[in-house]
C-alpha cells in the first residue's frame, strides 16, 4: 500500500484540473462539519440562506471594500 507522501507525490503531477477533482472528491468523503465550536457554519448557511431569499440584500466586493476604508476614515 502507498504511503501518503508518495500519493501527495503523485498527485502533485496530476493536472490543475484533476488534483481540484481530488480535493473534491476527498472533501466530499469527510464529515460535513469535523467541528465547529463557535457556530459559525451554522450562521454562514444562515446567511447564505438569507442571500437566497433576498439577493437584493448583497452588496458586492467593491461595495463591501468601500464601507470598509469609509469607517478607516
Amino acid at each position: 500500500m502507498a504511503t501518503i507522501v508518495e500519493i501527495e507525490k503523485l498527485a502533485l503531477n496530476l493536472s490543475e484540473k484533476e488534483r481540484a477533482t481530488l480535493a473534491s472528491n476527498l472533501l466530499e468523503s469527510l464529515p460535513p462539519v469535523l467541528s465547529d465550536e463557535d457556530e459559525g457554519t451554522a450562521e454562514a448557511l444562515r446567511r447564505d440562506a438569507e442571500i437566497e431569499a433576498r439577493p437584493d440584500m448583497a452588496i458586492s466586493l467593491a461595495e463591501l471594500q468601500a464601507q470598509i476604508e469609509n469607517r478607516r476614515g
